[in-house]
């Protein structure tokens, strides 16, 4: 079985550490060739069956942009109406999106119709199909993290509004919406830890016995 050095468990444990959700990004352009070679990473992650579901548009005509930013600001909106007090005005204090300013946006779709792999895997659980894409993505992220490259994850979107705005085929289901770009600034710290929103409890990745 193939093994790895300590220094690469080393290395690749600090890569997960700074892999972290960007939402202040630099104007400048990401390199066409250094984006694609990030994207290859979809090609060695694991999928249902081999379905290989992901579907990947990459939204750059200023319609398709501007409709998708009105989207998030409806959403967060109403988002923050949920919240009271002193979690309303932290809320207020967030940058939840990357979207005014990352060079690259990326919407990551999961064909939920694919015939490839013949359903195997999907038939009692067809969520199967979705959590391949996730997986797909954080092999991207990774990727994009280790060279120098920042994503932020856009989740306050509505999905079905998007899926219109962006004309696309019925059975595509949208999983995330992803900024990418250099970012401003590097930190092992979340913001959301930063201004006290939530902390990490680090007992969530211990097992239980059943």
């Amino acid at each position: 079985m193939r093994r790895f050095s300590q220094d690469f468990r080393s290395e690749l444990k600090e890569l997960m550490k700074w892999r972290r959700d960007v939402r202040h990004f630099k104007p400048d352009p990401v390199n066409p060739e250094l984006l694609q070679s990030c994207l290859n990473a979809f090609e060695l992650a694991p999928s249902v069956g081999l379905s290989e579901p992901w579907r990947i548009v990459r939204v750059c005509t200023e319609q398709a942009r501007a409709a998708a930013l009105q989207n998030f600001q409806i959403a967060n909106a109403e988002a923050l109406a949920g919240y009271s007090g002193e979690k309303s005005k932290i809320y207020t204090s967030l940058k939840l999106s990357g979207m005014y300013d990352a060079p690259e946006q990326l919407a990551i779709f999961c064909d939920e119709a694919t015939p490839k792999g013949s359903g195997l895997g999907a038939a009692t659980m067809p969520e199967m199909r979705r959590y391949s894409v996730v997986s797909a993505i954080m092999a991207f992220w990774l990727t994009a993290r280790a060279h120098g490259i920042g994503v932020g994850w856009v989740s306050i979107l509505d999905p079905d509004q998007l899926h219109r705005d962006l004309n696309l085929p019925d059975h595509w289901s949208l999983v995330a919406y992803l900024c990418v770009g250099l970012p401003q600034g590097d930190t092992l710290t979340p913001e959301l830890e930063t201004v006290g929103w939530e902390e990490r409890d680090p007992g969530l990745a211990h097992w239980i016995e059943v």
